[in-house]
């Protein structure tokens, strides 16, 4: 059973967000597409660092799919004066897109997750590991796979649950329409954990091209990293590697089979939908 209001998604052109929209527009929700670009009959202009563009995204919206400002370090800063803004316009159900890395409290977008119950009746966090998503498309491991037929990372032989956005939209679909929301963080993953090594022998076997998995150092990625993004933001994601290299992503959970009641994508699945869909 499922409720029926109409949701605000956040970075509807992204990666999820329009996984998101479709699964919403499939079950026959109303949807708002909130971005930049502001594209499509559904569409509303939405950026993070213009809060004149606030106002008519949350007009008659009852619940938002969250996907915080992308490259930031501190998207606290402009999430939780929306957020209250939100409430106040009486939003009363909110879904985060978050990381399985950042716990309630951490860094960066640990700190909405923390507030989060606070400002809301009904709310969900979606920690999902890594995404598969990374491999393919201008992703940078999808670049540097095409360019050198390398991954490049400083995770050294740590394991990864690697998730698949598709399994993500679909939980956050359920999240957002569902008679209950389920009031929780949920840690997203797929069926099984993968080494950056086994990741790449998966992508070498499904199309044919030898791909090799490149250890780096942290110093290494982090530098060049920081040679695209701020410093800040590079030593934090290196330092997510690092964590990854000490076992901290060395796990799987039910919480997609449990949400959609079917089980999480496979890795080389998703490197065979990939190489069909590009040739």
């Amino acid at each position: 059973m499922t409720t029926s209001g109409t949701t605000l998604v956040i970075g509807a052109t992204g990666t999820t967000g329009r996984r998101v929209t479709a699964g919403l527009l499939a079950e026959g929700h109303r949807v708002k597409a909130g971005s930049r670009s502001a594209e499509g009959a559904r569409a509303v202009r939405f950026d993070w660092y213009e809060p004149t563009t606030w106002g008519e995204a949350l007009d008659g919206v009852d619940r938002a799919y969250l996907v915080p400002p992308v490259g930031s370090s501190d998207p606290a800063a402009v999430l939780l004066p929306f957020l209250r803004r939100a409430r106040a316009a009486g939003l009363h159900r909110a879904v985060l897109l978050s990381s399985s890395a950042i716990p309630a409290g951490g860094p960066a977008v640990g700190l909405v997750h923390e507030e989060l119950p606070g400002l809301f009746p009904e709310w969900a966090v979606l920690r999902p590991s890594w995404f598969m998503q990374n491999f393919a498309g201008s992703a940078p491991h999808a670049r540097s796979i095409r360019a050198d037929g390398a991954i490049l990372t400083a995770a050294g032989h740590g394991r990864v649950g690697f998730v698949d956005a598709g399994d993500i939209a679909a939980v956050a679909v359920r999240a957002l329409t569902d008679d209950r929301a389920p009031d929780t963080d949920l840690v997203l993953t797929g069926p099984q954990t993968l080494s950056y090594d086994e990741v790449a022998a998966t992508i070498s076997e499904v199309t044919g091209r030898q791909v090799v998995h490149r250890h780096l150092t942290f110093e290494q990625l982090r530098d060049r990293w920081a040679a695209e993004i701020p410093l800040e933001f590079a030593t934090m994601l290196a330092g997510m590697d690092r964590a990854i290299a000490d076992g901290a992503e060395d796990r799987t959970t039910d919480t997609v089979q449990r949400l959609t009641g079917r089980p999480p994508g496979t890795l080389r699945a998703f490197v065979e939908r990939e190489l069909e869909r590009n040739g």
